[in-house]
């Protein structure tokens, strides 16, 4: 482990480093982070890298310590494990949120143990370091070859997807193409074409909504990630519910 003049801790990743080549600085399944200093805060409080959509990226730079990593290798569920450790590290686990209970509709603030969180439960056997992922899809039969989305990634399809919408035409109703953006960043092949004009053409224009929602439940099946799945009684009907955590700028933001 490297000295530093500050405390760090060792994060276990969801992937176990399964899905890095050997020699990776993550290939061994765990990364050393700093505990946050005013430095960080500084960093949360930017209202220009608030406004510019990238204040939890430069959070992530500031707090891995790990030597000769490239943050935009790092695959979404390992990121979101650093985020946690770092929140929890940095205020403590008590996390107070407003969410929209879905029974009444209505807001309801609610009490959040972080520490509580688990890595979600799958078969790691399937993971490896090529992320090259085969799935057959059930309708069309067409054999797909994809891949895990990492940091780098989720940064290309925000970016793609704000562009897109600036390019509709003002005044009409914007329309989300997040999941065609998703797909078109993870498919890799098609019964073998592995031509990205073909694939994109493809996914936007004939993958049936049946064969998409089938494949984006297998990538979440297989993908490693902590469950932030939380349950709370709604205090309108009384009943247990359950929701994901809210997992933005304002998951570090703890009540005074």
């Amino acid at each position: 482990m490297a000295k530093f003049d500050f405390p760090t801790e060792i994060v276990d990743l969801p992937s176990g480093g399964k899905m890095y080549t050997e020699g990776h600085p993550l290939s061994k399944g765990t990364v050393e982070i700093k505990y946050m200093t005013a430095k960080e805060e500084d960093i949360l409080a930017s209202q220009n890298l608030i406004r510019k959509g990238v204040v939890l990226d430069k959070l992530f730079e500031s707090v891995v310590v790990e030597e000769g990593l490239d943050i935009g290798d790092i695959f979404i569920g390992d990121k979101n494990a650093i985020l946690l450790a770092t929140r929890i590290l940095g205020y403590g686990p008590e996390y107070k949120a407003e969410v929209i209970d879905p029974s009444s509709g209505e807001p309801q603030e609610v009490q959040i143990d972080l520490s509580k969180i688990q890595i979600k439960d799958l078969d790691s056997s399937k993971l490896n370091s090529e992320n090259k992922y085969n799935f057959e899809l059930p309708i069309s039969k067409k054999k797909i070859v994809f891949k895990l989305l990492t940091h780098k990634d989720e940064g290309d399809i925000n970016a793609e997807i704000q562009a897109i919408q600036r390019l509709q035409k003002k005044g009409s109703e914007p329309v989300s193409q997040e999941v065609s953006t998703r797909l078109r960043y993870m498919i890799q092949e098609v019964d073998g074409n592995t031509d990205r004009g073909f694939i994109n053409n493809w996914v936007k224009n004939n993958l049936l909504a049946r064969d998409s929602r089938a494949l984006r439940n297998y990538v979440r099946d297989i993908s490693p990630d902590l469950d932030l799945t939380f349950h709370f009684i709604s205090d309108i009907t009384g009943e247990e519910e359950a929701l994901d955590i809210p997992f933005g700028v304002g998951f570090f933001y703890p009540s005074e």
